[in-house]
């Protein structure tokens, strides 16, 4: 087994790795593994932790650097408020009403609200189940199919952790959240992309369906995406969403689906979710959390719900790395889906209104495309051809223009002409950073 997993590690280079594995093929039981195979094993754990860069990865911009970067440099800096676009503003978009107050009940509980279960606060749990099955459509068993967790993000980690090993294969759309590809790494698992033609499917996210087969018949067990998907904010169609769980369920995958954004959904689109289908696969994990379109991320609330099994595996896990989602934290969940009348209208508006002037701008930039969101907070335009790379232009943005960005190569490596922007952001200075950037596309195009 531990020969098989070494070679699921090291195929990509395997005449290098083959005289080591040949030393731990000819070893007998019992014996001690040889020093030459110890150090295999340690070169090839630095090798997966290399592949978790966090250079250009959202709210890393500080470790962007390169030595000669100043002498790519045309021109003065722009001046002007800086703009992070690699997360929404928070000081732009408050908290959802009743948030802090629920946080301050729940510190008031002490011991009670801060040692909770392990999945979280059972009573939490039940009602945000309530809360989850009228929005979903489908009911919710806050006991055995919910797990509170530290942020979405910790949802993730625990979802895969739970179905993914060495060896497992695993589909991935690309470009897609940048997490769910270094985590298939992290686990020794293989990875196969699934095309997106979010530029050319109006109406439609643009999943390649017939890929997703292919990779199905050929032993992905797991499937894992975003929707609306994260960069680009494309929304699955009632069609591609029903294929993916017909899919899955003749191929008896595992899906886990991001539903992150879910509530923040423009033009009166309608949004399908895939646990409310016709046909549900056996396997299946949802995630969601207020983190985004109610501004709560500082407080750090995920939630995985779906195949009881599932939860269980998340939960043995959560046990061991962090014991459970902070537990005053916990008590915020009262307030979600609980928003006075119209409040998640008025903010999806307010949304909807700087994305479409964002848009307008970057009309007027000859050979930049990008798609208008379904969905989400976030922007993915395809630059124009430039002097320098996608990362180097990130810095430049940063140094000359006050403007912070995600390159696209973090979503996929399909994506290397693409910059990610998360308009979440106070209105006027969105727009003065982006008619900056367009300024500094000019200065560095070819």
């Amino acid at each position: 087994m531990l020969m098989l997993q070494v070679l699921n590690y090291c195929s990509s280079e395997p005449q290098k790795w083959m005289p080591l594995l040949e030393t731990l093929w000819s070893t007998r039981q019992g014996r001690l593994i040889s020093l030459p195979f110890q150090r295999a094993i340690m070169n090839t754990l630095d090798s997966k932790f290399l592949k978790l860069s966090t250079e250009n990865a959202p709210g890393q911009e500080g470790q962007q650097m390169r030595q000669d970067f100043r002498s790519l440099l045309r021109g003065d800096v722009l001046p002007g408020r800086m703009v992070d676009f690699s997360h929404g503003d928070v000081d732009a978009f408050l908290p959802s009403p009743g948030a802090y107050e629920a946080f301050k009940s729940g510190f008031r509980r002490g011991g009670a609200q801060a040692y909770t279960e392990y999945r979280g606060n059972a009573a939490i749990r039940t009602r945000v189940a309530q809360n989850l099955a009228a929005f979903t459509g489908a009911p919710v068993d806050g006991d055995d199919e919910m797990i509170i967790t530290p942020g979405t993000q910790g949802a993730l980690f625990l979802a895969i952790a739970a179905t993914v090993n060495a060896g497992t294969k695993v589909a991935v759309i690309e470009p897609d959240y940048f997490a769910n590809r270094k985590l298939v790494h992290f686990f020794g698992a293989e990875l196969m992309p699934i095309a997106l033609d979010y530029a050319g499917k109006a109406g439609m996210a643009g999943l390649d369906l017939g890929q997703l087969e292919d990779a199905l018949k050929a032993g992905a067990q797991v499937f894992v995406f975003s929707n609306p998907n994260n960069p680009t904010g494309v929304i699955y169609s009632a069609e591609e969403i029903t294929s993916i769980a017909d899919l899955a369920a003749r191929y008896d995958a595992t899906v886990i689906v991001d539903q992150l954004y879910s509530r923040l959904v423009y033009d009166s689109g309608t949004y399908t979710h895939l646990r409310a289908v016709r046909t549900v696969p056996a396997n299946l994990i949802t995630i969601m959390g207020p983190s985004k379109t109610e501004s709560l991320s500082g407080f750090r609330l995920g939630i995985a719900f779906g195949s009881p099994q599932l939860i269980r595996r998340m939960e043995q896990l959560q046990a061991i790395v962090s014991l459970r989602a902070a537990g005053y934290s916990q008590a915020v969940l009262e307030a979600w889906f609980t928003e006075p009348s119209g409040w998640i209208n008025e903010r999806t508006r307010l949304h909807q209104a700087i994305r479409d002037d964002l848009l307008e701008l970057f009309g007027r930039v000859n050979d930049l495309r990008v798609r208008v969101p379904d969905g989400g907070s976030y922007l993915f335009p395809e630059l124009p051809d430039l002097s320098v790379s996608i990362e180097d232009f990130a810095r430049i943005l940063r140094h000359q223009g006050n403007v912070i960005v995600t390159p696209g190569s973090e979503f996929g490596p399909t994506s290397h002409q693409g910059v990610r922007l998360n308009f979440s952001q106070d209105h006027e200075a969105a727009v003065r950073a982006v008619e900056r950037m367009i300024e500094l596309i000019g200065r560095y195009r070819e």
